[in-house]
C-alpha cells in the first residue's frame, strides 16, 4: 500500500494548511473547481490553476507557499495545459487581436431595433 504521507507531511504544519486553504478557496472562487486535500497530485493543481488565474492574490498567495516548502517547486508544462473543449470538440484559440492592426479592426454594427409587445422601442 502506497501512501503519501512522507511527501505531504509539510500539510500537517497549520502555517502552510492554512495557505494551501487560501489558494483552495481562491481557486475555488475564480475556476469553480474544488481541489481536496487528499488528490493524488494536488501540488501540480495547484501550480497549474496559479498559473492560470488573474488573480494576483492567488499568485501571491502560491509563491509565498512555494518559498515555504521547496518540494512544492513543480514546473507547469504548455503540452499538460488542455486545451478548451465545447462539447467534446477542441476549439481554436485563432490569432491574437491587437489594437495595432487595422485590418482586424471590427466595423461597428448598426443599430439592432428592440421590439417589446410589438412595438419599437429602441
Amino acid at each position: 500500500m502506497n501512501t503519501l504521507a512522507p511527501q505531504r507531511s509539510w500539510l500537517l504544519d497549520p502555517d502552510l494548511l492554512k495557505l494551501v486553504h487560501q489558494c483552495r478557496r481562491l481557486i475555488h472562487s475564480e475556476f469553480g473547481v474544488k481541489l481536496h486535500l487528499t488528490e493524488d497530485h494536488l501540488e501540480q493543481r495547484l501550480a497549474d490553476y496559479a498559473s492560470k488565474s488573474r488573480s494576483s492574490h492567488l499568485l501571491r498567495t502560491w509563491e509565498a507557499l512555494k518559498s515555504r516548502v521547496p518540494e512544492l517547486d513543480v514546473e507547469t508544462d504548455e503540452a499538460e495545459i488542455p486545451k478548451r473543449v465545447y462539447r467534446g470538440q477542441v476549439l481554436d484559440d485563432g490569432p491574437a487581436k491587437t489594437a495595432a492592426d487595422p485590418v482586424t479592426e471590427e466595423k461597428p454594427q448598426p443599430k439592432k431595433k428592440i421590439i417589446y409587445r410589438g412595438r419599437v422601442v429602441g
